[in-house]
């Protein structure tokens, strides 16, 4: 895997995930859209730590800065 994730794009998947996980353990948002919210910020979390997103791989997008 090569990393496609650049460091403004880790910190904002973090801090969602953050925010995600502050709103379901709150009970903000609760049932079925509070587990999909908390699913999806543990993606952005662990994505986060790889530096690697599949879905950018499929679209093309890369946010890493080249070292030259």
């Amino acid at each position: 895997m090569k990393k496609n994730m650049g460091t403004a794009d880790r910190v904002i998947r973090v801090i969602l995930a953050i925010v995600f996980a502050v709103l379901y353990f709150t009970q903000t948002v609760t049932g079925t859209a509070g587990l999909v919210l908390l699913i999806l910020g543990a993606v952005f979390l662990f994505t986060s730590v790889i530096s690697f997103c599949p879905l950018y791989t499929l679209v093309g997008l890369n946010t890493c800065s080249t070292k030259k």
